[in-house]
Protein backbone atom coordinates (compact mmCIF):
# COMPACT_ATOMS: atom_id res chain seq x y z
CA UNK A 1 0.00 0.00 0.00
CA UNK A 2 1.32 3.20 -0.85
CA UNK A 3 2.15 5.74 1.66
CA UNK A 4 -0.05 8.69 1.84
CA UNK A 5 2.20 11.22 3.33
CA UNK A 6 5.06 9.88 0.82
CA UNK A 7 2.85 11.15 -1.33
CA UNK A 8 2.53 14.41 -0.78
CA UNK A 9 6.43 14.53 -0.61
CA UNK A 10 6.55 13.74 -4.24
CA UNK A 11 3.74 15.84 -4.97
CA UNK A 12 6.16 18.69 -3.61
CA UNK A 13 9.22 17.47 -5.30
CA UNK A 14 7.28 17.69 -8.50
CA UNK A 15 5.71 20.91 -8.03
CA UNK A 16 8.81 22.84 -7.12
CA UNK A 17 11.21 21.07 -9.51
CA UNK A 18 14.05 19.92 -7.16
CA UNK A 19 14.50 18.41 -3.84
CA UNK A 20 15.83 21.05 -2.39
CA UNK A 21 12.86 23.99 -3.31
CA UNK A 22 10.54 20.76 -1.59
CA UNK A 23 12.45 20.21 1.41
CA UNK A 24 12.68 24.03 2.33
CA UNK A 25 8.82 23.78 1.46
CA UNK A 26 8.17 21.20 3.46
CA UNK A 27 10.22 21.73 6.32
CA UNK A 28 12.45 18.76 5.83
CA UNK A 29 16.24 18.17 4.88
CA UNK A 30 16.97 17.18 1.59
CA UNK A 31 18.17 14.00 2.78
CA UNK A 32 14.59 13.15 4.36
CA UNK A 33 13.11 13.89 1.30
CA UNK A 34 15.21 12.05 -0.84
CA UNK A 35 14.76 9.29 1.19
CA UNK A 36 10.77 9.65 1.32
CA UNK A 37 10.88 9.52 -2.51
CA UNK A 38 13.13 6.13 -2.37
CA UNK A 39 10.93 4.34 -0.68
CA UNK A 40 7.87 5.46 -1.91
CA UNK A 41 9.46 3.84 -5.33
CA UNK A 42 10.91 0.93 -3.52
CA UNK A 43 6.65 0.83 -2.76
CA UNK A 44 5.71 1.52 -6.59
CA UNK A 45 7.88 -0.63 -7.93
CA UNK A 46 9.44 1.61 -10.61
CA UNK A 47 11.15 5.13 -10.91
CA UNK A 48 9.23 8.38 -9.92
CA UNK A 49 11.68 10.98 -10.90
CA UNK A 50 14.82 11.53 -13.30
CA UNK A 51 17.76 13.80 -13.25
CA UNK A 52 17.66 16.90 -15.63
CA UNK A 53 20.21 19.17 -15.04
CA UNK A 54 20.16 20.15 -11.85
CA UNK A 55 16.68 19.79 -10.75
CA UNK A 56 14.24 16.49 -11.85
CA UNK A 57 11.63 15.74 -13.22
CA UNK A 58 8.76 13.17 -12.74
CA UNK A 59 8.22 9.44 -14.92
CA UNK A 60 4.95 8.57 -16.07
CA UNK A 61 4.35 6.55 -12.96
CA UNK A 62 5.79 9.71 -10.69
CA UNK A 63 2.97 12.13 -12.76
CA UNK A 64 0.43 9.87 -12.03
CA UNK A 65 0.69 9.94 -8.27
CA UNK A 66 1.40 13.60 -8.06
CA UNK A 67 -1.88 13.75 -9.68
CA UNK A 68 -3.23 11.37 -7.40
CA UNK A 69 -1.47 12.87 -4.14
CA UNK A 70 -3.33 16.50 -4.85
CA UNK A 71 -6.27 14.63 -5.22
CA UNK A 72 -5.88 12.94 -2.04
CA UNK A 73 -4.49 15.82 -0.07
CA UNK A 74 -7.62 17.78 -1.77
CA UNK A 75 -10.07 15.20 -0.31
CA UNK A 76 -8.14 14.95 2.95
CA UNK A 77 -8.56 19.12 3.69
CA UNK A 78 -12.21 18.94 3.49
CA UNK A 79 -12.43 15.73 5.57
CA UNK A 80 -10.56 17.84 8.28
CA UNK A 81 -12.86 20.49 7.14
CA UNK A 82 -16.22 18.33 8.03
CA UNK A 83 -14.66 17.21 11.01
CA UNK A 84 -14.43 20.61 12.07
CA UNK A 85 -17.52 21.27 11.20
CA UNK A 86 -19.08 18.92 12.54
CA UNK A 87 -16.94 18.42 16.01
CA UNK A 88 -17.76 22.31 16.32
CA UNK A 89 -21.96 21.46 16.16
CA UNK A 90 -22.08 23.34 12.81
CA UNK A 91 -23.54 20.31 11.27
CA UNK A 92 -24.52 16.83 11.92
CA UNK A 93 -28.15 15.27 12.42
CA UNK A 94 -29.23 13.87 16.01
CA UNK A 95 -31.48 11.31 15.83
CA UNK A 96 -34.23 12.08 18.56
CA UNK A 97 -36.97 9.91 19.88
CA UNK A 98 -39.93 10.80 21.74
CA UNK A 99 -43.64 9.66 22.83
CA UNK A 100 -47.08 11.24 20.96
CA UNK A 101 -47.79 13.65 24.39
CA UNK A 102 -44.26 15.21 24.43
CA UNK A 103 -43.94 16.07 21.02
CA UNK A 104 -46.05 19.63 20.73
CA UNK A 105 -45.49 20.55 24.32
CA UNK A 106 -41.97 19.48 25.07
CA UNK A 107 -39.90 18.15 21.90
CA UNK A 108 -41.47 21.25 19.47
CA UNK A 109 -39.82 23.95 21.62
CA UNK A 110 -36.60 22.38 22.28
CA UNK A 111 -36.06 21.75 18.51
CA UNK A 112 -37.09 25.29 17.55
CA UNK A 113 -33.84 26.30 19.96
CA UNK A 114 -31.50 23.69 18.70
CA UNK A 115 -31.90 25.01 15.27
CA UNK A 116 -31.67 28.78 16.61
CA UNK A 117 -27.96 27.50 17.96
CA UNK A 118 -27.21 24.67 15.20
CA UNK A 119 -28.77 25.73 12.25
CA UNK A 120 -26.52 23.29 10.41
CA UNK A 121 -28.10 19.99 12.44
CA UNK A 122 -30.74 18.30 10.92
CA UNK A 123 -32.81 16.04 13.70
CA UNK A 124 -34.17 12.71 12.70
CA UNK A 125 -37.74 12.76 14.97
CA UNK A 126 -39.10 9.39 15.42
CA UNK A 127 -41.67 8.27 17.67
CA UNK A 128 -40.25 5.84 20.27
CA UNK A 129 -40.86 1.57 20.18
CA UNK A 130 -43.70 1.89 22.73
CA UNK A 131 -42.94 -1.58 23.99
CA UNK A 132 -38.86 -0.52 24.82
CA UNK A 133 -38.27 3.22 23.91
CA UNK A 134 -35.09 2.91 25.23
CA UNK A 135 -33.76 -0.11 22.06
CA UNK A 136 -32.41 2.30 20.15
CA UNK A 137 -30.90 3.96 22.56
CA UNK A 138 -28.89 1.14 23.58
CA UNK A 139 -28.15 -0.14 20.19
CA UNK A 140 -26.21 3.59 19.94
CA UNK A 141 -29.03 4.29 16.99
CA UNK A 142 -30.72 7.10 18.59
CA UNK A 143 -28.90 10.13 20.36
CA UNK A 144 -32.03 10.79 22.86
CA UNK A 145 -35.56 9.84 23.69
CA UNK A 146 -38.34 11.65 25.77
CA UNK A 147 -40.05 9.18 27.82
CA UNK A 148 -41.67 8.27 30.83
CA UNK A 149 -39.59 6.08 33.38
CA UNK A 150 -40.86 5.41 36.55
CA UNK A 151 -38.74 7.02 39.30
CA UNK A 152 -38.43 4.04 41.38
CA UNK A 153 -37.10 1.78 38.29
CA UNK A 154 -33.02 2.38 37.55
CA UNK A 155 -32.06 2.94 34.24
CA UNK A 156 -30.50 0.27 31.81
CA UNK A 157 -26.97 -0.18 31.63
CA UNK A 158 -25.18 2.00 29.15
CA UNK A 159 -28.19 5.22 29.43
CA UNK A 160 -28.64 7.94 31.38
CA UNK A 161 -31.30 9.50 32.29
CA UNK A 162 -32.20 13.06 32.81
CA UNK A 163 -35.02 14.32 34.69
CA UNK A 164 -37.12 17.13 32.96
CA UNK A 165 -40.66 16.80 35.07
CA UNK A 166 -42.98 15.52 36.96
CA UNK A 167 -46.38 15.76 34.88
CA UNK A 168 -49.71 15.19 37.44
CA UNK A 169 -52.60 13.46 36.82
CA UNK A 170 -55.73 15.63 37.03
CA UNK A 171 -59.41 14.53 37.16
CA UNK A 172 -61.63 15.23 34.12
CA UNK A 173 -65.30 15.03 34.62
CA UNK A 174 -67.85 15.82 32.37
CA UNK A 175 -69.40 19.74 32.97
CA UNK A 176 -72.39 19.10 35.68
CA UNK A 177 -70.60 16.28 36.98
CA UNK A 178 -71.38 16.72 40.88
CA UNK A 179 -67.74 16.57 41.94
CA UNK A 180 -67.00 19.87 39.18
CA UNK A 181 -68.17 22.20 41.96
CA UNK A 182 -65.17 21.11 44.11
CA UNK A 183 -62.07 22.08 44.30
CA UNK A 184 -59.67 19.40 44.41
CA UNK A 185 -61.16 16.05 43.80
CA UNK A 186 -60.29 13.10 46.25
CA UNK A 187 -59.52 10.14 44.07
CA UNK A 188 -61.71 7.73 46.10
CA UNK A 189 -64.62 9.60 45.11
CA UNK A 190 -63.91 8.16 41.88
CA UNK A 191 -64.33 4.92 42.89
CA UNK A 192 -67.91 4.30 41.90
CA UNK A 193 -67.65 6.01 38.57
CA UNK A 194 -67.49 4.38 35.17
CA UNK A 195 -64.34 5.43 33.26
CA UNK A 196 -62.79 6.23 30.21
CA UNK A 197 -59.35 5.32 29.69
CA UNK A 198 -56.69 7.44 27.80
CA UNK A 199 -53.70 5.28 28.40
CA UNK A 200 -52.59 2.13 26.40
CA UNK A 201 -51.11 -0.45 28.99
CA UNK A 202 -47.14 0.83 30.12
CA UNK A 203 -45.74 3.38 31.99
CA UNK A 204 -48.22 6.30 31.39
CA UNK A 205 -51.12 4.03 32.76
CA UNK A 206 -49.24 2.85 35.74
CA UNK A 207 -49.31 5.80 38.22
CA UNK A 208 -53.35 5.65 37.23
CA UNK A 209 -53.61 1.74 38.23
CA UNK A 210 -51.22 2.47 41.25
CA UNK A 211 -53.20 5.36 42.70
CA UNK A 212 -56.41 3.85 42.80
CA UNK A 213 -55.30 0.57 44.31
CA UNK A 214 -53.79 3.15 46.67
CA UNK A 215 -57.35 4.38 47.38
CA UNK A 216 -58.93 1.30 47.48
CA UNK A 217 -60.29 0.32 44.27
CA UNK A 218 -59.67 -0.73 40.83
CA UNK A 219 -61.27 1.59 37.97
CA UNK A 220 -63.87 0.18 35.77
CA UNK A 221 -62.83 1.33 32.37
CA UNK A 222 -66.26 1.43 30.03
CA UNK A 223 -64.72 2.50 26.99
CA UNK A 224 -60.47 2.86 26.27
CA UNK A 225 -59.07 5.63 23.78
CA UNK A 226 -55.34 6.23 24.04
CA UNK A 227 -55.50 9.66 22.61
CA UNK A 228 -56.58 12.73 25.06
CA UNK A 229 -58.58 14.43 22.90
CA UNK A 230 -60.66 11.54 21.99
CA UNK A 231 -61.40 10.69 25.49
CA UNK A 232 -61.88 14.50 26.77
CA UNK A 233 -64.68 13.88 24.32
CA UNK A 234 -66.17 11.05 25.65
CA UNK A 235 -65.82 12.19 28.64
CA UNK A 236 -67.75 15.29 27.57
CA UNK A 237 -70.80 12.90 26.25
CA UNK A 238 -71.09 11.65 29.86
CA UNK A 239 -69.79 8.12 29.17
CA UNK A 240 -67.19 8.51 32.05
CA UNK A 241 -64.88 10.55 34.28
CA UNK A 242 -60.92 9.76 33.55
CA UNK A 243 -57.85 10.60 34.91
CA UNK A 244 -55.38 12.33 32.10
CA UNK A 245 -51.82 14.17 32.59
CA UNK A 246 -51.75 17.73 32.85
CA UNK A 247 -49.26 17.46 29.52
CA UNK A 248 -52.07 16.03 28.02
CA UNK A 249 -54.25 18.50 28.87
CA UNK A 250 -53.06 21.57 27.36
CA UNK A 251 -56.29 22.10 25.22
CA UNK A 252 -59.30 20.96 27.43
CA UNK A 253 -62.16 20.03 25.67
CA UNK A 254 -64.99 23.08 26.07
CA UNK A 255 -67.83 19.93 27.67
CA UNK A 256 -65.10 19.18 30.57
CA UNK A 257 -63.99 20.41 33.83
CA UNK A 258 -60.66 19.62 35.25
CA UNK A 259 -59.97 19.06 38.83
CA UNK A 260 -56.70 18.52 40.75
CA UNK A 261 -56.71 15.13 42.47
CA UNK A 262 -55.33 13.85 45.92
CA UNK A 263 -55.20 10.91 48.41
CA UNK A 264 -53.38 10.20 46.64
CA UNK A 265 -52.15 12.59 43.15
CA UNK A 266 -50.72 10.19 39.96
CA UNK A 267 -47.58 11.01 39.00
CA UNK A 268 -45.56 10.62 35.76
CA UNK A 269 -42.00 10.97 35.76
CA UNK A 270 -40.82 12.38 32.36
CA UNK A 271 -37.06 12.08 31.34
CA UNK A 272 -34.36 12.11 28.75
CA UNK A 273 -32.75 9.04 28.00
CA UNK A 274 -29.05 9.29 26.29
CA UNK A 275 -26.55 7.08 25.91
CA UNK A 276 -23.49 6.57 29.11
CA UNK A 277 -21.49 8.01 28.38
CA UNK A 278 -22.91 10.97 27.01
CA UNK A 279 -21.21 11.56 23.53
CA UNK A 280 -19.59 15.42 23.75
CA UNK A 281 -21.56 16.61 20.63
CA UNK A 282 -22.33 20.27 21.01
CA UNK A 283 -26.03 19.93 19.88
CA UNK A 284 -26.59 17.23 21.87
CA UNK A 285 -25.47 19.60 24.89
CA UNK A 286 -27.85 21.93 23.64
CA UNK A 287 -31.29 20.12 22.96
CA UNK A 288 -30.38 18.47 26.69
CA UNK A 289 -30.86 21.85 27.85
CA UNK A 290 -33.62 23.45 25.77
CA UNK A 291 -35.84 20.53 26.90
CA UNK A 292 -35.01 21.51 30.48
CA UNK A 293 -35.81 24.43 30.00
CA UNK A 294 -38.92 24.03 27.98
CA UNK A 295 -40.17 21.43 30.85
CA UNK A 296 -39.06 23.92 33.60
CA UNK A 297 -40.91 27.15 31.98
CA UNK A 298 -43.61 25.53 30.12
Amino acid sequence: MLDVRRLQVLRAVVASGTVTAAAAHLGYTPSAVSQQIAALERQAGTALLERVGRGVRPTAAGLLLAEHAALIGAAVSRAESALADLTAGRTGQLAVRYFATAGATLVAPALARLRAAHPGVRADLQLADPADPLREIRRGQAHLAVLVHPPTRPPDPGVRLVHLLDDPYAAVLPAGHPLAETERVELGALATEPWVGSEPPGPCLQPVIDSCAAAGFSPDFVVQSEDYATAQGFVAAGLGVGLMPRLGLRTPHPGVVIRPVHNPEPIRTISAAVRDPTPDQPPLRTLLHALHTTATTG
